[in-house]
């Protein structure tokens, strides 16, 4: 298949905000993120101020306050913007630490510091069969997405500075959004593993599902230039985004990665490599190792 490009209203998308990470953004501990989940009603918010000790009142009331003009805005953008999903489907299989389609092949790099004795060092090429010749829809699937908002959302009120970071803290959760409700279609739908999936949101939203979506940039792929391997296979451009020379992708409000579907695949951190894993992975993407150096200072010793 080609890559499938989904547009999206705003009002399908908002639902699967996490309201956690947006509170975080501007400084409120998660706990404060629950009157996401708390019905509108003047009862039922009365309530929920009512279970914060009296010197957390004050703060809960701003969190109160905060939410009710973030859905406010919401409703405003969804007037007029849009969110953009792409995603494709490729046969694979792993050898060693890549993987490899017929479109690409994937270094990747693999754990070397584990949690507790007897854990396995992973690597995501892991959570796909070394069988070059399977056709097992599970393991021998490889999923490369990217989400992404109408470029302008990013730009609204640059002369309101509170709006401003409002709508882009907004743009960001959207596109984190639209990546956990493309992910849902994908399992249920379109690669269509777990079509009997039916999770509540928060479940949803605590990732109880099978298979994962790890993202360009976080813990277990955390070098930013695969960007311009997955472009290379879907098209990035599809849905507007652009990679800047260092791999950075425009708007700023973009996801993307790889959703592998192995019952066992989990998240992990990559962590610190040694200088051995850092002149493989160097060769592996044919790159010198000064310039994967600078995509991977935070994980050199």
């Amino acid at each position: 298949m080609n890559a499938r490009k989904i547009t999206y209203p705003i009002h399908e998308v908002s639902p699967y905000i996490n309201w956690v990470y947006f509170f975080h953004a501007f400084g409120f501990q998660p706990r404060f993120a629950q009157i996401a989940n708390i019905h509108g009603c003047d009862v039922c918010r009365a309530s929920w101020l009512a279970n914060f000790p009296s010197e957390e009142i004050n703060k809960a009331a701003e969190a109160m306050q905060l939410f009710k003009e973030a859905n406010k805005m919401i409703d405003l953008l969804d007037r007029d913007y849009k969110t953009y999903g792409l995603f494709q489907l490729f046969p694979a299989y792993s050898e060693g630490d890549d993987i490899v389609t017929d479109c690409g092949r994937i270094p990747l790099l693999r754990q070397q510091h584990i949690k507790k004795e007897g854990d396995p060092y992973l690597c995501l090429s892991d959570f796909i069969s070394p069988d070059k010749n399977g056709k097992d829809p599970v393991n021998n699937t490889l999923g490369i997405f990217a989400t992404t908002v109408d470029d302008e959302m990013e730009h609204l009120y640059e002369k309101d500075p509170y709006k401003h970071m409002l709508t882009q803290i907004l743009a960001d959760r959207l596109a984190e959004a639209t990546a956990e409700k493309l992910h849902e279609e994908v399992r249920t739908t379109f690669w269509g593993y777990a079509p009997d999936e039916k999770l509540p949101m928060e479940e949803l939203l605590l990732e109880h599902y099978q298979g994962i979506r790890p993202a360009v940039g976080y813990p277990s792929l955390p070098d930013q230039s695969v960007n311009f391997i997955l472009d290379s296979m879907i098209g990035y451009d599809n849905i507007g985004i652009r990679l800047t020379e260092n791999g950075a992708m425009l708007p700023h409000a973009s996801v993307s990665g790889l959703m592998l579907a192995h019952p066992a695949s989990t998240y992990f951190s990559i962590g610190t490599i040694d200088k051995d894993q850092l002149e493989n992975y160097a060769k592996r993407r044919g790159k010198d190792i000064g310039e994967i150096k600078k995509y991977l200072a935070a994980n050199i010793k």
